[in-house]
């Protein structure tokens, strides 16, 4: 049970977050989760529920004991790194509000998970996927449809909420998009002619009406295209190609950043493509990079 007060505090943070730093409706419910959460089991730790005054006590050994209920629950690092930084937030935020120091008992390491690098397709494996949902054996416009929003995906960098966000203003794609991705963060976007030359066969044997305040990319009935059918539509294309199961919507932006990169592409460029608030973010791709140019030091030097 958490304190009226606590709650409120909560719902106070979560609005200055969504108006100062743009966080989506997604991150709002994950954060809100993540603190509940964590303001729960420390009513339950301290025997009752406490207001403010009890997140002022805070110690090391209550975050050590957050944790390590849990791991007890299955939690993976990955995600309970996230609700501690979600927890810090929320406690920091409060802290200075309020008056307290809590920056010791915020000190406790959390765990460290293993990197998860992306996992890119090879570029003729990238461009057989797009043939392939081109290939479908089902409607031509829907076949058309799933190819577009596929290319968008690989040609652009685009994430599949992005390109499913995409309204039919833009059926006839100019030369470059300006993309709204996370957290509001703006970016421009060169528009490649295959791109093009796929929307605009998608929106020509489209049955239905593209209008322009509605969404570009429709469904069997006319309504805003579910990104699942994306999602089936790339599976069923890795199954006929023997693809991994890695090869997935989101795997076509990965492929389209490391194929750049690969290509001689400058990193903080490619972190302007992608949207990425933090260049960290994007070295990812220079880890599968070097990967791929070991390989290739191996196979091609003389001394290998």
């Amino acid at each position: 049970m958490i304190a009226p007060q606590l709650a409120q505090a909560l719902e106070d943070w979560l609005a200055q977050g969504r108006a100062r730093r743009g966080y989506s409706g997604k991150t709002v419910e994950a954060y809100r989760a993540d603190v509940a959460g964590f303001l729960t089991f420390l009513a339950a730790h301290n025997g009752g529920a406490e207001g403010v005054a009890g997140v002022g006590r805070l110690t090391v050994s209550d975050l050590r004991a957050f944790m390590a209920h849990e791991r007890t629950r299955g939690t993976s690092a990955r995600s309970l790194a996230r609700r501690l930084s979600a927890v810090r937030g929320f406690c920091g935020w409060l802290g200075e509000r309020e008056g307290f120091d809590v920056t010791a008992a915020l000190s406790a390491q959390g765990p460290r998970g293993k990197a998860r690098l992306p996992r890119p397709l090879a570029p003729q494996a990238a461009r057989d996927v797009i043939d392939a949902v081109e290939a479908e054996p089902s409607e031509p416009w829907v076949a058309a449809r799933d190819a577009a929003v596929v290319t968008l995906l690989y040609g652009l960098g685009l994430r599949i909420s992005e390109a499913l966000g995409l309204t039919g203003a833009l059926a006839e794609l100019p030369a470059v998009l300006r993309i709204t991705g996370k957290g509001g963060k703006e970016r421009l976007v060169p528009v490649l002619p295959a791109a093009r030359a796929a929307v605009a066969d998608y929106t020509r044997l489209c049955p239905h009406a593209i209008t322009k305040d509605g969404p570009l990319f429709l469904g069997l009935r006319g309504g805003p295209l579910n990104p699942r059918l994306v999602q089936r539509a790339m599976e069923r294309a890795r199954m006929r190609l023997g693809l991994p199961a890695t090869a997935t919507p989101h795997a076509l932006r990965h492929s389209f950043a490391t194929h750049l990169l690969a290509s001689g592409g400058d990193l903080r460029a490619i972190q302007e493509l992608l949207g990425h608030a933090s260049l960290s973010t994007t070295q990812g791709y220079t880890a599968v990079e070097a990967g791929h140019l070991l390989e290739v030091y191996e196979k091609a030097h003389p001394r290998a």
